[in-house]
């Protein structure tokens, strides 16, 4: 682990906002349930099958990202955009593709895949910069996913438009707010701390 005593202020709060963006793909699905149920003629009970195929992808990336060392073996923060960029994907499938419940649930699954790639890579990222003070800089993140899943309820109450097109474009933009904050993030790392793995 890569101990500094002088870590620039600006680095716990990208880290909280990235974790936030990302997280917020967790309860998409919830948040436009009743949408999808409409749209996609699915039966009754849909709701929870959406929540337990994303804690199911959620699982499996976690053990494949455990047992292949994925955050130890590749830079953490190129591994936190790589799965950014991918759940985001994944989860806008939902909106462009998805035709019925087996491709809803698929496209779910996939996003709670990779996000294993951002929750836990995202702590990660904390504790390689903060070796004192690490509970407050965990503190923070867990606050980020606490609200970062909530967002897309408050998405959802926000939009005036078709519930789910504006669901899915502000969405996306959140999501690319995060992705950015990341690459700043690597790029400030790189120069100001001097790692020699980004």
């Amino acid at each position: 682990m890569r101990i500094r005593n002088d870590i620039p202020a600006h680095i716990l709060p990208i880290i909280v906002f990235a974790q936030f963006a990302g997280t917020s793909l967790w309860f998409t699905g919830n948040a436009i349930a009743g949408d999808l149920q409409q749209a996609l003629n699915l039966p009754e009970g849909s709701v929870a099958n959406i929540t337990s195929a994303v804690q199911l992808g959620f699982i499996g990336g976690t053990l494949v990202f455990a047992i292949l060392s994925i955050a130890d073996r590749f830079s953490p923060s190129k591994t936190f955009l790589f799965s950014s960029l991918a759940g985001a994907f994944f989860n806008l499938c939902v909106y462009w593709y998805a035709d019925g419940q087996t491709s809803l649930m698929a496209f779910r699954f996939l996003t709670g895949f990779f996000l294993a790639g951002i929750y836990p890579v995202g702590m990660k990222i904390s504790a390689d910069w903060y070796d004192k003070g690490l509970g407050k800089a965990l503190g923070y993140l867990v606050g980020a996913l606490v609200l970062g899943t909530a967002f897309p309820h408050l998405l959802k109450a926000t939009s005036s438009g078709p519930p789910m097109e504006q669901f899915a474009h502000g969405h996306l933009c959140a999501c690319s707010f995060g992705w950015h904050a990341t690459l700043f993030h690597r790029r400030r790392w790189a120069i100001q701390a001097g790692c020699s793995k980004i």
